[in-house]
């Protein structure tokens, strides 16, 4: 069974290169730190505080941290930003971004079938095995891409509704599109649909979690992926039964 880090997925570049491709000309001092030319410095202060968060997770992603990574003052940085909020804010959403690129691309990967009813039930699992990947590869981001914002309290979640609007619903959707193709393939039963996406996401992200900070990190990489098979598996057994 191929290693669920084994092959490393498209995350968006690494989960930053899209963000370095804009960010504008910089160079690197003799004492590592990113130093800021010319561009687009809010993209340039994203970049590095995805790096920090890469790093330390969310509590990592600090203004002045970001100013001084790109070599700017503080005060620069307040003219982009008007506070940490919204910085963490940008992060997350790149997070979010990267999470649901990390899903598409184990997707892409999957071998062509004729079947549309097996071909959703693959998607289905590769797109947890995505997740799972990209929660493993890179936990710092992972954390800040779910970690609690000022502007997240402000999304209205009844009903499991996601606004339509928003990158930082794109895995979401990606998992939401996912289990219609099921429904659409004849896969699983319309009455089964209704609230399917918390009970998938809630196993997977709970595996996550224990296994980049539960007992399940004591786990050599075979077993661990083992679990996670074993996981999608049953997650996508009960979405069909």
């Amino acid at each position: 069974m191929e290693s669920i880090t084994g092959g490393r997925a498209d995350t968006g570049g690494d989960a930053g290169a899209d963000d370095r491709g804009r960010a504008g000309a910089r160079t690197r001092s003799g004492g590592g730190k990113s130093r800021y030319h010319h561009g687009d410095l809010r993209n340039a202060l994203i970049e590095a505080a995805v790096e920090l968060a890469k790093e330390g997770g969310p509590e990592r992603v600090v203004l002045r941290e970001a100013a001084r990574s790109v070599g700017v003052s503080p005060t620069a940085a307040y003219r982009h930003f008007e506070g940490q909020g919204e910085l963490l804010e940008e992060v997350k959403t790149h997070g979010q971004q990267a999470l649901a690129a990390s899903m598409k691309a184990a997707v892409r990967a999957l071998p062509a079938s004729d079947d549309p009813g097996e071909a959703a039930v693959r998607r289905t699992e590769a797109v947890g095995r995505g997740y799972l990947r990209f929660a493993i590869e890179h936990p710092g981001l992972y954390r800040t891409a779910f970690c609690r914002t000022a502007a997240a309290a402000e999304h209205d979640f009844t009903g499991l509704e996601v606004p339509d609007a928003g990158a930082e619903f794109a895995a979401f959707r990606e998992l939401s599109d996912t289990l219609d193709a099921l429904v659409a393939t004849g896969r699983m039963r319309p009455e089964n649909r209704p609230a399917a996406e918390a009970a998938a996401w809630a196993t997977v992200h709970g595996l996550s979690l224990l296994i980049l900070d539960g007992p399940l990190a004591l786990l050599p990489p075979d077993q661990r992926d083992a679990v996670v098979e074993r996981t999608l598996t049953t997650i996508v057994a009960g979405l069909i039964r």
